[in-house]
């Protein structure tokens, strides 16, 4: 398939959310078939690090700065489990470094960084958090603890295996007060069904900024298969609500995942970036109504997104979604909502 033309090549990007790994050794040459869309797109991009990265940010698109979220990757060998995630935040500061010395181009990569901590640690999580920073080198800027779930295990594949409930119990939300306490955001990766918890959350610590990743993983396979436009009003209900909470700003992206079932996951040849957009402009126009452009911010999600297209055609699309938003809207939606929630000098 041919590379789109870049639109709008001239319009400066922060790219919130996306990984750097190595997952290179998973996949040998006697490992099963995948059984699930997310193995899939693992074995489709089973290795990205700095030059993997740095081509998608040369594919045309004016991208300054970026955001790392964590993916467990690079954990310190033989630390223990508290401490192991620093080691990530230690590679991908170094990562930043190698940005940062400008050999490389102009765009900041990695230029926050989010990490990971078991906040049900409680009040022990506090070290863990204090590494980190030392870690991230002043980059680091909050932490995720992914909470999906789904009592079906074919929603969420080699992903799944977290009990139900995470935001709403008193060890997790013990930990959790730590993060304001040292100036951090965090990072919510849940699905649809749990958004209520997720409000829960934001209700009882108006003080720390809360990030909604994906929009909120709509779901379309396993039980929600053939559902989707039916759960849509359920899904469109919850984000509404949630964006009555002033301290919750919304990630726009992570449609391209294998949780929602579009017919464009894994598609040969590739869908374009108008039908990207016309698959993803309910969820994207619903969640921008909702939170405002001021609360928002596009993400790649890249590599995980690359399942579904290429770097260049993802920010095509969301360019097509956002064509008739105002010069201010499209500032805040591409680059000052990321700068302003993850404190970027840039």
């Amino acid at each position: 398939m041919a590379h789109e033309r870049i639109l709008d090549p001239d319009l400066p990007i922060i790219d919130p959310h996306h990984h750097l790994w190595d997952m290179r050794g998973r996949f040998g040459a006697d490992a099963p078939a995948p059984r699930h869309g997310f193995d899939a797109l693992l074995r489709r991009s089973p290795h990205y690090l700095l030059d993997q990265l740095l081509a998608d940010l040369g594919a045309g698109h004016n991208v300054r700065a970026t955001v790392f979220v964590e993916c467990g990757a690079m954990y310190r060998a033989g630390a223990p489990t508290a401490m192991a995630p620093v080691g990530e935040t230690e590679f991908v500061n170094g990562v930043a470094a190698m940005s940062a010395s400008g050999l490389y181009g102009e765009a900041r990569a990695c230029a926050g960084i989010v990490g990971h901590a078991d906040l049900t640690l409680g009040d022990d999580v506090a070290p863990v958090l204090e590494a980190h920073l030392v870690a991230g080198g002043g980059r680091f800027r909050g932490v995720r603890q992914s909470a999906r779930h789904d009592p079906d295990p074919a929603v969420l594949g080699p992903l799944g295996g977290l009990a139900a409930g995470l935001y709403r119990s008193t060890a997790f939300r013990t930990g959790f007060a730590h993060l304001a306490r040292h100036g951090m955001s965090f990072d919510a990766w849940l699905l649809e069904p749990q958004l209520p918890d997720l409000a829960d959350l934001a209700s009882a610590f108006p003080d720390t900024t809360i990030v909604l990743d994906h929009v909120g993983t709509p779901l379309g396979i396993g039980a929600y298969a053939g559902q989707r436009e039916a759960r849509f009003g359920v899904w469109r209900d919850n984000i509404t609500a949630l964006a009555e909470r002033p301290n919750v700003v919304c990630k726009i992206g992570g449609l391209a995942m294998p949780f929602l079932g579009f017919d464009s996951f894994l598609a040969e040849p590739p869908a374009t970036s108008e039908t990207l957009a016309r698959e993803w402009r309910p969820y994207v126009e619903t969640a921008i109504e909702a939170f405002g452009a001021e609360r928002c911010m596009f993400e790649s999600n890249f590599p995980v997104d690359a399942g579904t297209c290429d770097y260049a055609t993802l920010w095509n699309a969301f360019k097509r979604l956002a064509s008739s938003a105002s010069a201010d809207e499209k500032a805040a939606l591409f680059y000052d909502t990321a700068r302003w929630v993850y404190r970027l000098e840039i």
